[in-house]
């Protein structure tokens, strides 16, 4: 199954640091971590460093989203890797709730992977592009709510190349 098998490349810390240093550099460096990954359910965190810090001696909004966005994204990218045809994937939209200081860990949890099988599901059998609003919720160390993210996501099949 090709969700197994990216979702295994996940999983492997050396691998998937790598990937993390080539292309997001910024979430590499800002400590942005896969903890737990399978097809329905992701949890990412960012911790609170020099790297992720801002003037208010609390994680940068931006490297909380980079966290949130990576529990939707590696979900998403888990359905749609390897199909044939191709799905692209992209963010249309982010919607955020900030309600706590971010002080220490943030650990970000999306449990939407059922939602994005089926729209990819939909997407492959229609030709037609799907939405999807993926939630992720940000808690500290403690179990209180820091933040909520909802981040649609949109899939298309992409066309066969005439070559």
């Amino acid at each position: 199954m090709n969700a197994d098998h990216f979702l295994e490349l996940v999983r492997n810390p050396f691998k998937f640091r790598f990937f993390l240093l080539s292309k997001l550099p910024s979430a590499y460096f800002s400590g942005v971590r896969v903890r737990y990954a399978d097809e329905d359910k992701c949890v990412v965190t960012v911790p609170f460093k020099w790297f992720s810090k801002n003037p208010f001696r609390s994680t940068y909004f931006a490297c909380l989203s980079m966290a949130a966005e990576m529990s939707t994204g590696v979900l998403a990218m888990a359905h749609t890797y390897g199909q044939s045809p191709a799905v692209s994937l992209l963010v249309l939209r982010t919607e955020a709730d900030f309600q706590k200081k971010a002080t220490g860990i943030t650990s970000f949890t999306c449990e939407d992977g059922e939602l994005v099988r089926q729209l990819v599901r939909d997407a492959m059998a229609s030709g037609k592009a799907t939405t999807a609003t993926m939630r992720s919720t940000g808690v500290n160390k403690d179990g209180e709510t820091v933040a909520q993210f909802a981040i649609t996501w949109t899939f298309k099949v992409k066309a066969a190349r005439v070559e």
